[in-house]
């Protein structure tokens, strides 16, 4: 009986403690938290326990190897270091992470029960510098180009974007492909365009986004080269061209390759006058002009791609004469008076081109001129004081002596009676007399 007593005490003393142990360690749990990093960087790893009874912490990788027991390390990997253990902590890191490390990791608290924390570390792969392929220089205006874009070992899958002169090109083709690796992938972008003569010198743009590249993008650049036919336009020195003036005509023209020198004509032949008409790099420069330079020029350019020509039509016009105002004062005999005004006159016959002024003009005889007027009002006062003076005086010379009947007969009678009698009488022979009216 004794010895029946002495194991029954041996076996209840560790099964209280052991009860004893699991119910303290109910509120002890381990805490872990996933983990993303950079290929080739350093991954943290950190389990913690807010209630821990000096119970062990232990963390091990994916193959369910040791990593850390406590503050011992369990594997030789030099990669793999300790950055804190306590009771309450274990926390270790991984530098130059590959993407073989990528995977669960388990923290275990060494409770009655073990309790486990998982933590996923996963590992970004970063794609490569994107490369541009396709381009052919040089390439002629209104081809069709195809240019790819293509970057491998991003992990995930890299996004590639297109822009030309700053602007998105949404319109491009998409493709992706998993390495032998199997983890990464290898991404191409394709864009197809009709290139002009505005592309020339435009800068393509191949663009790769990606987590890994913390906002900071990878590039790729394509300067475009196009070769075009030369365009020409020709420019006058002045726009209104006058007799015996110099005038300079300027072939502009623009071409890849750059055009030759510019080859002149007129009239589909060759200058007529080299000593005044003379060719300076681009320039014709025509000294004193004359009614015989008027025609058709034209400028050429060549290249090696093409030709293109502009034609200029000059007309010379003729220097505009100006006429001071006349007048006749007539005599002081006559009551005529005749005033000519000559005003500035265009060259031109049409009756409404009397209105284009010169341009060559001064920009005071734009306005009227007072003093002219002035003049011409003083002129016709005088000429109608003159022509009063001459009235009057003609008049004045030709007035008469008019009598009545009785006057008539008055000047030998004694009476009014006689005189009227005489007056009748007397007109018989009397000499006749006639009024005139004026």
């Amino acid at each position: 009986i004794f010895v029946l007593f002495l194991l029954c005490i041996l076996c209840w003393v560790p099964a209280a403690a052991s009860k004893n142990k699991l119910k303290g360690s109910q509120g002890q749990f381990p805490l872990t938290q996933n983990v993303t990093v950079v290929e080739g960087g350093t991954a943290i790893l950190t389990c913690r326990v807010d209630q821990n009874d000096n119970t062990s912490l232990q963390w091990s990788n994916p193959a369910q190897q040791t990593l850390y027991f406590d503050d011992k390390k369990a594997l030789r990997d030099n990669r793999i270091e300790l950055v804190r253990a306590s009771w309450h902590e274990l926390s270790i890191s991984v530098s130059d992470v590959s993407l073989s490390d990528e995977g669960q990791y388990t923290c275990s608290l060494f409770t009655m029960p073990v309790k486990t924390s998982k933590a996923y570390l996963t590992v970004l792969g970063v794609p490569e510098k994107p490369q541009i392929s396709g381009f052919s220089s040089p390439v002629m205006e209104g081809d069709l180009m195809q240019l790819t874009c293509k970057t491998s070992g991003s992990k995930p899958a890299a996004d590639i974007r297109w822009f030309k002169n700053d602007k998105e090109i949404k319109d491009v083709k998409y493709l992706k492909e998993e390495d032998a690796n199997r983890k990464t992938f290898t991404v191409s972008s394709t864009l197809d365009f009709r290139v002009d003569r505005s592309d020339d010198g435009v800068a393509v743009i191949c663009r790769v986004d990606h987590e890994s590249l913390n906002a900071t993008p990878q590039v790729a650049m394509q300067v475009l080269e196009i070769h075009y036919t030369p365009s020409v336009k020709i420019i006058p020195s002045t726009p209104f061209p006058q007799e015996g003036q110099p005038l300079i005509l300027t072939c502009e023209s623009k071409g890849k390759p750059l055009p030759e020198p510019v080859l002149w004509t007129k009239d589909g032949g060759e200058l007529p006058d080299p000593d005044r008409m003379v060719v300076s790099g681009r320039e014709l420069n025509i000294l004193f002009l004359n009614k015989t330079d008027n025609g058709t020029y034209r400028c050429e350019a060549t290249n090696t791609i093409g030709q293109s020509s502009a034609e200029y039509v000059l007309i010379v016009h003729d220097v505009p004469n100006t006429l001071l105002p006349t007048t006749i004062i007539p005599s002081l005999t006559t009551a005529t008076v005749t005033t000519t005004v000559a005003i500035t006159t265009s060259p031109t016959t049409s009756a409404t081109s009397s209105s284009i002024r010169d341009p060559n003009a001064l920009a005071g005889q734009a306005g009227p001129d007072h003093a002219l007027i002035g003049g011409i009002v003083a002129v016709v006062v005088f000429v109608t004081l003159c022509s009063i003076f001459l009235l009057g005086r003609y008049l004045a010379r030709h007035k008469g002596t008019y009598l009545t009947n009785e006057a008539k007969g008055a000047e030998d009678a004694p009476d009014a009676d006689t005189a009227i009698i005489n007056a009748e009488g007397s007109q018989v022979n009397a000499e006749e007399k006639k009024e005139y009216f004026i």
